[in-house]
Parts: structure tokens; C-alpha cells; sequence
């Protein structure tokens, strides 16, 4: 198991969360942490792209550590993971973007 897997199994441990609301909590804060940083609001492409990055880059990983543990690849478990990481950060975007709910 990689270093990367023990992690997310820590912090599961830690916060007492489930792997699902890992993936919501993790893809509400690189949204909002990138909608921060790059002083952009709600509405703008770079944070929901970060997001979009952040959780393919994590699963691709976990296909990666799949592929070294010589297991089988349901592709199915990794888009579940995408879409439980984008679903609210993506509602957010799209309330702030069309409407002016999330406006200044």
C-alpha cells in the first residue's frame, strides 16, 4: 500500500469519516481554497478546473496503486469518487455563475 493510501486511511481514521464524504469534504475545500488563493470568485473556471485536477490526479493514483497491488480495476469505484468530489463544488460554481445567489 502506498504512502498516498495510508494517508487517505489516517485521515478516515482521524476524522472518523467514511471514504464518500472524504471525497465531498476534499473537493469543497480545494474549491474553496482555490477560489481564495487565486482571488477568484465562485463563478470563475479556475477553481472548479482545480477541483476537476485534484480529483483525477487522486485517481489516478489510486489506479496506479490498483495496477502495483496486481488487482483488478473497477472503473466504476473511480468515477464514483470523481463525481462524490465534484458534485457540490460544481453546484456551488454553477449557483454563483448563473444566478446571483453567490454574487457580490
Amino acid at each position: 500500500m502506498s504512502a498516498f493510501q495510508h494517508a487517505k486511511l489516517w485521515i478516515m481514521h482521524m476524522a472518523g469519516l467514511p471514504k464518500d464524504a472524504l471525497h465531498i469534504y476534499v473537493g469543497l475545500l480545494v474549491f474553496l481554497a482555490a477560489a481564495a488563493l487565486t482571488k477568484r470568485p465562485l463563478g470563475s473556471r479556475v477553481p472548479i478546473l482545480a477541483v476537476l485536477l485534484v480529483a483525477l490526479a487522486g485517481e489516478l493514483w489510486d489506479v496506479v496503486d490498483t495496477i502495483n497491488a496486481h488487482k483488478r480495476i473497477f472503473w466504476w469505484r473511480n468515477w464514483h469518487d470523481v463525481w462524490n468530489t465534484m458534485f457540490w463544488p460544481t453546484m456551488l460554481f454553477l449557483l454563483a455563475r448563473y444566478t446571483r445567489v453567490l454574487r457580490r
